[in-house]
């Protein structure tokens, strides 16, 4: 250090502040001691590649970084810098890596290292040769009373981090203990939850079984309805288009009947004065007196079987619309059972899917709607 910093060096020895007091448990500890992980790894890294030089190199770097706060402070200032201070500085990993680049551009010539080395060993032998013994007691003593109070130092604030480290301890295990009985309350309520979310999913299954069976019956019932109303439709249709070929055929026997009759009528010479030369009918009274009593009687008979066909007309007409309103009915009631089946097979997918959200969580659990099986046609 005199070589490197004459300054600094002079400065230790107006203060009386030898190397070993602050190096030495650099060098025993390979700054483990005291000084962040991180840094400590960059050294050893270095030690690994450089091999033990790389201490100085270090312990230099170090010293010129701290030179002015060093140079401005007294004994146990300049104790407590290297003891606190200095390692807290390079907790930032930055300032660690800044340091080790410092510590990497020093030259500390190896030769030198070995020189001073053998000098220190005989200046060592001969001051002790030489030393007074109540000199060198009295420096023993000093210094052990210097290793005493900084070991003080560190047993106190070692005494202090291990009380704060306890409080700090008893409040985390007080949380974590309130914590976990929160959450064993929780898990409780969780399980009794689960439980009760099991029942309900079983018999959400057991309601939705039974309703897809009364579904299915339904569905069957509806189906079976539909063939059969399909039936009768087709049936009734099938008895219309035969009342309609009835009905022209009645009509056209009864236009020819009407000729023939229409043809004897204009035949008879008293007969031809009803009817003009198109066939309209003439008021004309005729006599019950007069003769041909057997031709009014004809045209009686005749008259007689007109009505009854026309009779018979209206009656094949009335059938006729009969039937074709009884058509419209069991169209009308074939419609009503697909909307109810259509009803019921929405309301019957919309409960499955229900039951499925359910069954999976994705929705709360609801009362099932009580649903009424589709009425029966008469």
């Amino acid at each position: 250090s005199n070589e490197q910093l004459p300054d600094l060096h002079h400065h230790f020895c107006v203060l009386k502040l030898e190397v070993h007091m602050y190096a030495s448990q650099w060098f025993l500890t390979l700054f483990t001691a005291k000084f962040p992980l991180c840094m400590v790894f960059h050294i050893i890294d270095l030690l690994l590649c450089e091999g033990l030089n790389i201490i100085f190199h270090v312990a230099l770097a170090l010293l010129k970084t701290s030179k002015e706060d060093l140079l401005q402070a007294d004994f146990e200032g300049a104790l407590k810098f290297f003891r606190v201070q200095l390692p807290k500085r390079y907790r930032a990993e930055e300032n660690a890596r800044r340091l080790m680049e410092q510590a990497c551009n020093i030259k500390v010539p190896t030769k030198k290292l070995k020189k001073y080395e053998k000098e220190y060993q005989t200046m060592r032998e001969s001051q002790l040769q030489q030393e007074d013994p109540m000199d060198r007691y009295k420096r023993e003593n000093r210094r052990l009373q210097e290793a005493s109070m900084r070991l003080e130092q560190e047993n106190d604030d070692l005494a202090h981090e291990l009380v704060t480290s306890k409080i700090a301890l008893r409040n985390d295990l007080d949380q974590a203990e309130d914590k976990a009985d929160v959450l064993n309350k929780e898990l409780l309520l969780t399980k009794q939850r689960l439980v009760e979310t099991e029942e309900e999913k079983r018999k959400q299954e057991e309601e939705t079984a039974q309703l897809k069976e009364v579904f299915r019956k339904q569905l069957e019932k509806a189906e079976y309805e539909i063939k059969k109303t399909t039936a009768i439709i087709a049936e009734y249709k099938q008895i219309c288009s035969q009342l309609s070929t009835r009905l022209e055929t009645q009509q056209a026997a009864s236009k020819e009947e009407l000729e023939v009759v229409k043809g004897k009528m204009m035949a008879c010479k008293h007969c031809s004065d009803i009817f003009s030369k198109e066939g309209a009918l003439k008021p004309v009274a005729v006599s019950r007196e007069e003769p041909g009593v057997d031709l009014d009687d004809e045209k009686d008979s005749l008259k007689k079987q007109l009505r009854e066909m026309e009779l018979e007309l209206a009656q094949t007409k009335l059938q006729l619309v009969e039937a074709k309103c009884k058509i419209q009915e069991l169209e009308h009631q074939r419609g009503a059972l697909m909307n109810e089946i259509q009803a019921a097979k929405n309301s019957w997918f919309s409960k499955t899917l229900n039951s499925i959200k359910t069954a999976t969580g994705t929705q709360p659990l609801q009362p099932p709607l009580a649903t009424q099986p589709p009425k029966e046609s008469t």
